[in-house]
Protein backbone atom coordinates (compact mmCIF):
# COMPACT_ATOMS: atom_id res chain seq x y z
CA UNK A 1 0.00 0.00 0.00
CA UNK A 2 1.27 3.48 -0.89
CA UNK A 3 0.76 6.33 1.60
CA UNK A 4 -1.06 8.21 -1.19
CA UNK A 5 -3.75 5.50 -1.41
CA UNK A 6 -7.11 6.76 -0.19
CA UNK A 7 -8.80 5.56 3.00
CA UNK A 8 -12.43 6.69 3.32
CA UNK A 9 -12.80 6.49 7.11
CA UNK A 10 -13.14 10.27 7.20
CA UNK A 11 -15.98 10.53 4.67
CA UNK A 12 -17.66 7.10 4.69
CA UNK A 13 -21.09 8.61 5.38
CA UNK A 14 -20.77 10.78 2.27
CA UNK A 15 -20.96 7.69 0.10
CA UNK A 16 -24.44 6.78 1.23
CA UNK A 17 -25.65 10.34 0.69
CA UNK A 18 -23.76 11.32 -2.47
CA UNK A 19 -23.50 8.06 -4.40
CA UNK A 20 -25.59 5.09 -3.36
CA UNK A 21 -28.85 6.91 -2.74
CA UNK A 22 -28.85 8.99 -5.94
CA UNK A 23 -29.88 8.48 -9.57
CA UNK A 24 -26.22 8.20 -10.55
CA UNK A 25 -25.78 5.47 -7.93
CA UNK A 26 -28.86 3.60 -9.13
CA UNK A 27 -27.66 3.66 -12.74
CA UNK A 28 -24.20 2.53 -11.70
CA UNK A 29 -25.59 -0.36 -9.68
CA UNK A 30 -27.98 -1.43 -12.46
CA UNK A 31 -25.30 -1.52 -15.17
CA UNK A 32 -22.75 -3.17 -12.90
CA UNK A 33 -25.23 -5.83 -11.86
CA UNK A 34 -26.17 -6.45 -15.49
CA UNK A 35 -22.54 -7.28 -16.33
CA UNK A 36 -22.06 -9.41 -13.21
CA UNK A 37 -25.14 -11.44 -14.12
CA UNK A 38 -23.56 -12.14 -17.51
CA UNK A 39 -20.49 -13.53 -15.73
CA UNK A 40 -22.58 -15.61 -13.31
CA UNK A 41 -24.55 -17.04 -16.25
CA UNK A 42 -21.38 -18.69 -17.63
CA UNK A 43 -21.35 -21.05 -14.61
CA UNK A 44 -23.76 -23.94 -13.96
CA UNK A 45 -26.88 -22.77 -12.11
CA UNK A 46 -26.99 -23.31 -8.36
CA UNK A 47 -23.22 -23.65 -8.13
CA UNK A 48 -21.89 -21.48 -5.27
CA UNK A 49 -18.92 -19.42 -6.45
CA UNK A 50 -16.04 -18.03 -4.42
CA UNK A 51 -16.01 -14.26 -4.92
CA UNK A 52 -13.60 -11.56 -3.75
CA UNK A 53 -14.94 -8.00 -3.59
CA UNK A 54 -11.68 -6.06 -3.30
CA UNK A 55 -12.25 -2.56 -1.95
CA UNK A 56 -15.93 -3.43 -1.63
CA UNK A 57 -16.84 -0.56 0.69
CA UNK A 58 -20.31 -0.73 2.22
CA UNK A 59 -21.07 -4.13 0.73
CA UNK A 60 -23.94 -3.45 -1.69
CA UNK A 61 -22.64 -5.83 -4.34
CA UNK A 62 -21.21 -8.31 -1.82
CA UNK A 63 -24.52 -8.72 -0.01
CA UNK A 64 -26.44 -9.10 -3.24
CA UNK A 65 -24.09 -11.87 -4.38
CA UNK A 66 -24.25 -13.56 -0.97
CA UNK A 67 -28.06 -13.61 -1.25
CA UNK A 68 -27.64 -15.80 -4.32
CA UNK A 69 -25.71 -18.33 -2.25
CA UNK A 70 -22.17 -17.40 -3.23
CA UNK A 71 -19.25 -17.36 -0.77
CA UNK A 72 -18.18 -13.72 -0.66
CA UNK A 73 -15.09 -12.18 0.89
CA UNK A 74 -15.01 -8.38 1.11
CA UNK A 75 -11.84 -6.48 1.92
CA UNK A 76 -11.38 -2.75 2.46
CA UNK A 77 -8.85 -0.51 4.18
CA UNK A 78 -11.62 1.53 5.83
CA UNK A 79 -12.86 0.16 9.15
CA UNK A 80 -15.90 2.42 8.97
CA UNK A 81 -16.83 1.11 5.51
CA UNK A 82 -16.50 -2.47 6.77
CA UNK A 83 -18.66 -1.70 9.79
CA UNK A 84 -21.39 -0.48 7.43
CA UNK A 85 -20.96 -3.60 5.26
CA UNK A 86 -21.32 -5.88 8.30
CA UNK A 87 -24.39 -3.95 9.40
CA UNK A 88 -25.94 -4.32 5.95
CA UNK A 89 -25.19 -8.06 5.89
CA UNK A 90 -26.80 -8.48 9.30
CA UNK A 91 -29.92 -6.58 8.25
CA UNK A 92 -30.23 -8.63 5.07
CA UNK A 93 -29.44 -11.88 6.92
CA UNK A 94 -26.53 -12.90 4.72
CA UNK A 95 -23.00 -13.96 5.51
CA UNK A 96 -19.96 -12.21 4.08
CA UNK A 97 -16.36 -12.53 5.24
CA UNK A 98 -15.00 -9.03 5.95
CA UNK A 99 -11.27 -8.31 6.07
CA UNK A 100 -9.70 -4.95 6.92
CA UNK A 101 -6.54 -4.61 4.90
CA UNK A 102 -5.12 -3.11 1.71
CA UNK A 103 -5.74 -5.21 -1.39
CA UNK A 104 -1.97 -5.30 -1.96
CA UNK A 105 -1.51 -7.07 1.41
CA UNK A 106 -4.46 -9.43 1.19
CA UNK A 107 -2.27 -12.50 0.72
CA UNK A 108 -1.05 -12.05 4.31
CA UNK A 109 -4.58 -12.91 5.49
CA UNK A 110 -5.88 -15.40 2.93
CA UNK A 111 -4.34 -17.90 0.55
CA UNK A 112 -7.31 -18.68 -1.65
CA UNK A 113 -8.02 -18.28 -5.37
CA UNK A 114 -11.48 -17.01 -6.37
CA UNK A 115 -13.84 -17.71 -9.27
CA UNK A 116 -14.60 -14.00 -9.55
CA UNK A 117 -12.55 -11.03 -8.39
CA UNK A 118 -14.38 -7.70 -8.29
CA UNK A 119 -12.56 -4.39 -7.96
CA UNK A 120 -14.84 -1.43 -8.61
CA UNK A 121 -13.94 2.27 -8.24
CA UNK A 122 -10.62 1.58 -6.53
CA UNK A 123 -8.00 2.01 -9.27
CA UNK A 124 -8.51 5.78 -9.38
CA UNK A 125 -7.56 6.10 -5.71
CA UNK A 126 -4.34 4.06 -5.94
CA UNK A 127 -0.90 5.58 -6.54
CA UNK A 128 0.61 2.35 -7.92
CA UNK A 129 -2.06 0.80 -10.18
CA UNK A 130 0.00 -2.03 -11.69
CA UNK A 131 0.86 -3.33 -8.21
CA UNK A 132 -2.86 -3.38 -7.42
CA UNK A 133 -3.71 -5.28 -10.61
CA UNK A 134 -0.98 -7.83 -9.89
CA UNK A 135 -2.43 -8.33 -6.40
CA UNK A 136 -5.87 -8.98 -7.89
CA UNK A 137 -4.39 -11.45 -10.38
CA UNK A 138 -2.75 -13.34 -7.52
CA UNK A 139 -6.18 -14.16 -6.06
CA UNK A 140 -7.88 -15.21 -9.30
CA UNK A 141 -8.34 -18.81 -10.42
CA UNK A 142 -6.74 -19.56 -13.82
CA UNK A 143 -10.21 -19.74 -15.42
CA UNK A 144 -11.77 -17.04 -13.24
CA UNK A 145 -13.14 -13.62 -14.15
CA UNK A 146 -11.95 -10.15 -13.22
CA UNK A 147 -14.52 -7.36 -13.03
CA UNK A 148 -12.62 -4.06 -12.93
CA UNK A 149 -14.29 -0.64 -12.91
CA UNK A 150 -12.32 2.62 -13.04
CA UNK A 151 -12.98 6.37 -13.24
CA UNK A 152 -12.50 7.61 -16.80
CA UNK A 153 -10.15 10.57 -17.27
CA UNK A 154 -11.75 11.50 -20.60
CA UNK A 155 -15.18 11.86 -19.00
CA UNK A 156 -13.77 14.14 -16.32
CA UNK A 157 -12.03 16.31 -18.91
CA UNK A 158 -15.09 16.51 -21.16
CA UNK A 159 -17.41 17.37 -18.27
CA UNK A 160 -14.98 19.97 -16.91
CA UNK A 161 -14.71 21.75 -20.25
CA UNK A 162 -18.47 21.73 -20.87
CA UNK A 163 -18.93 23.36 -17.46
CA UNK A 164 -16.49 26.08 -18.50
CA UNK A 165 -13.99 25.27 -15.75
CA UNK A 166 -11.00 26.24 -17.89
CA UNK A 167 -8.75 27.05 -14.94
CA UNK A 168 -9.26 23.56 -13.55
CA UNK A 169 -8.48 22.13 -16.98
CA UNK A 170 -5.31 24.20 -17.31
CA UNK A 171 -4.23 22.99 -13.87
CA UNK A 172 -4.29 19.43 -15.22
CA UNK A 173 -7.53 18.57 -13.36
CA UNK A 174 -5.63 18.66 -10.08
CA UNK A 175 -7.87 18.37 -7.02
CA UNK A 176 -8.28 21.49 -4.92
CA UNK A 177 -9.44 19.70 -1.78
CA UNK A 178 -8.13 16.44 -0.33
CA UNK A 179 -11.30 15.13 1.32
CA UNK A 180 -13.66 14.95 -1.64
CA UNK A 181 -15.24 12.19 -3.72
CA UNK A 182 -13.40 13.37 -6.82
CA UNK A 183 -10.75 10.69 -7.50
CA UNK A 184 -7.06 11.36 -6.98
CA UNK A 185 -5.94 9.46 -10.09
CA UNK A 186 -8.50 9.47 -12.94
CA UNK A 187 -7.38 6.80 -15.41
CA UNK A 188 -6.82 6.98 -19.13
CA UNK A 189 -8.58 3.87 -20.52
CA UNK A 190 -5.75 3.01 -22.89
CA UNK A 191 -3.37 2.86 -19.92
CA UNK A 192 -5.62 0.44 -18.02
CA UNK A 193 -6.05 -1.78 -21.08
CA UNK A 194 -2.28 -1.89 -21.60
CA UNK A 195 -1.61 -2.70 -17.93
CA UNK A 196 -4.04 -5.62 -18.10
CA UNK A 197 -2.42 -6.88 -21.27
CA UNK A 198 1.05 -6.64 -19.70
CA UNK A 199 0.05 -9.01 -16.90
CA UNK A 200 -1.61 -11.53 -19.23
CA UNK A 201 -5.27 -10.55 -19.10
CA UNK A 202 -7.55 -10.72 -22.11
CA UNK A 203 -10.34 -8.13 -22.09
CA UNK A 204 -13.66 -9.75 -22.95
CA UNK A 205 -15.95 -6.75 -22.66
CA UNK A 206 -15.98 -3.01 -21.95
CA UNK A 207 -19.06 -1.34 -20.52
CA UNK A 208 -19.72 2.35 -19.90
CA UNK A 209 -21.28 3.42 -16.62
CA UNK A 210 -23.26 6.68 -16.89
CA UNK A 211 -22.73 7.55 -20.54
CA UNK A 212 -25.58 10.11 -20.59
CA UNK A 213 -26.58 10.84 -16.99
CA UNK A 214 -23.72 13.15 -16.05
CA UNK A 215 -24.13 15.29 -19.16
CA UNK A 216 -27.83 16.09 -18.76
CA UNK A 217 -28.42 19.82 -19.21
CA UNK A 218 -31.56 19.53 -17.07
CA UNK A 219 -30.48 17.56 -13.99
CA UNK A 220 -34.05 17.25 -12.74
CA UNK A 221 -34.87 14.90 -15.61
CA UNK A 222 -32.62 12.25 -14.07
CA UNK A 223 -35.37 11.97 -11.44
CA UNK A 224 -38.49 12.68 -13.49
CA UNK A 225 -37.47 10.50 -16.46
CA UNK A 226 -35.31 7.94 -14.68
CA UNK A 227 -36.73 4.82 -16.35
CA UNK A 228 -36.27 6.29 -19.85
CA UNK A 229 -32.74 7.37 -18.97
CA UNK A 230 -31.81 3.96 -17.53
CA UNK A 231 -33.17 2.22 -20.64
CA UNK A 232 -30.92 4.36 -22.85
CA UNK A 233 -27.92 3.81 -20.57
CA UNK A 234 -28.44 0.05 -20.81
CA UNK A 235 -28.98 0.14 -24.58
CA UNK A 236 -25.84 2.10 -25.48
CA UNK A 237 -23.44 1.26 -22.62
CA UNK A 238 -21.26 -0.96 -24.80
CA UNK A 239 -21.50 1.19 -27.95
CA UNK A 240 -18.91 3.67 -29.21
CA UNK A 241 -18.57 6.64 -29.10
CA UNK A 242 -20.74 6.79 -25.95
CA UNK A 243 -18.67 4.17 -24.13
CA UNK A 244 -15.53 6.30 -24.46
CA UNK A 245 -17.09 9.18 -22.50
CA UNK A 246 -18.67 7.13 -19.72
CA UNK A 247 -17.96 8.37 -16.21
CA UNK A 248 -16.72 4.88 -15.33
CA UNK A 249 -15.58 2.05 -17.57
CA UNK A 250 -16.21 -1.51 -16.45
CA UNK A 251 -13.89 -4.16 -17.88
CA UNK A 252 -14.57 -7.90 -17.82
CA UNK A 253 -11.36 -9.89 -18.29
CA UNK A 254 -9.85 -13.36 -18.01
CA UNK A 255 -6.30 -14.65 -17.83
CA UNK A 256 -4.73 -15.86 -21.06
Amino acid sequence: MNKQDRNFDDISNKFAQNIYGTTKGKIREAIVWQTLEEILATYPPNRPLTILDAGGGQGQIACRLAKLGHQVTLCDISEQMLALAKQKAQIENVKINCLCCPIQQLDSLINQPFDLVICHAVLEWIAEPIALLKALKKHLKPDGYLSLMFYNYHALLFKTVTLGNFGYTQAGLAKRKKKTLSPDFPREPIDVYQWLNQIDFTILQKTGIRIFHDYLANKAKAETHFEQLLELEQKYCQTKPYLNLARYILVTAKLR
